[in-house]
Parts: structure tokens; sequence; C-alpha cells
């Protein structure tokens, strides 16, 4: 028996009496993942197993929720800054009243963070 083959692209190792594939993660890149990657990832394995399984397989795991949570990141970004314009929160309430302006600008972020998890990091159709 070989001790090692390889088969559609993935190594075999033999241990005892069967082979196992020798499934590693690259560990040429450090990925900053975030709580909104977290959150996807938590998501896609507890309701999507085969996509987990695959992008693990493939080596993607990790890129993919990296980008997950950068995108996710800049749409409650760009949603805090239109939606405090099209609300008119400007600096001069911040000069004028602190506590009307924090209060508005959580309001706002929670409102943002809800459509971002909503809509992205819980979404059912996982991107490629």
């Amino acid at each position: 028996m070989k001790e090692k083959f390889i088969e559609n692209g993935i190594e075999y190792v033999r241990n005892g009496d069967y082979y196992i594939p020798n499934l590693t993660v690259p560990d040429d890149k450090v990925y900053n993942i975030g709580r909104y990657g977290r959150l996807h990832s938590i998501f896609v394995k507890e309701n999507r197993p085969c996509i987990y399984s695959m992008k693990m397989l493939d080596g993607t795991w990790l890129a993919y929720l990296e980008e997950i949570d950068t995108t996710a990141k800049k749409m409650i970004d760009k949603l805090i800054k239109d939606m405090a314009v099209k609300q008119g929160i400007t600096e001069e309430l911040k000069a004028k009243d602190q506590m009307a302006w924090v209060g508005a600008m959580n309001n706002i972020r929670h409102s943002a963070e809800e459509f971002v998890l909503r809509d992205f990091v819980y979404l059912m159709e996982v991107r490629k």
C-alpha cells in the first residue's frame, strides 16, 4: 500500500488501513475576519454545510469570510453616511445638541446594521 497519493487534486495519506484527505489551510496569509465574517461563518456552518465543506476543500473559506466582513463594514459605513445626510444630521447639530446627535447616530447605526445583517450576512444564497 502506498503512503500517499493524489486523486482529483486532493492528496490522501495512509493512516493505518485507511486513506484520509490531507487537508490543510495555507499558512502564508493572515486573514482579518471581524464580527460580520464570524457571524456569517456560524450561519453557513449551521444552515449550509455543503457550501462550508466545498469552500474548505478548495481552500477559499478564510478569503471568503474576509471578503464578507470587509464588504459588510463598507456597506454599513456607506449606509450610515447616506442616512445621516438624508435625515439632516450635521456637525452643526453635534455642536449644538450633542445628546440629540448621539441618539440620532445610534439609531442610524442600528438601522444600517440590521439591514446588513438581514440582507447580507444571514442571506440564504451564499455568494460564490
